[in-house]
């Protein structure tokens, strides 16, 4: 389960939260509807690497946390990607 869960996640990772809580693999990971909700929104990948790190393994040690770290790179690299993005747009636009 935790192999094509993690190749569904990176492909979709919002689409894979939605599933991962409707089949109540994210419930367990979390203890409040605040975090995943956050994670939904904010850092996808992230909140994805965190319920399997915590269903998985119990923590983050190995594997798991090496998910954890590619996870948040991901995400970073996404917020980052937009900003390099708008600015081509921009610049683009007052060439024109």
């Amino acid at each position: 389960m935790p192999c094509c869960l993690l190749v569904f996640a990176g492909v979709f990772p919002r689409l894979a939260l939605v599933f991962m809580w409707l089949i109540g693999y994210g419930g367990r990971a979390f203890e409040t509807v605040l975090f995943p909700l956050l994670g939904f929104f904010l850092m996808p990948y992230t909140t994805c690497a965190y319920a399997i790190g915590m269903n998985e393994a119990g923590g983050f040690r190995g594997w798991t946390l090496l998910i954890l770290i590619i996870g948040v790179v991901l995400d970073f690299g996404h917020w980052g990607g937009g900003g390099v993005y708008r600015r081509r747009v921009r610049t683009v636009e007052i060439v024109r």
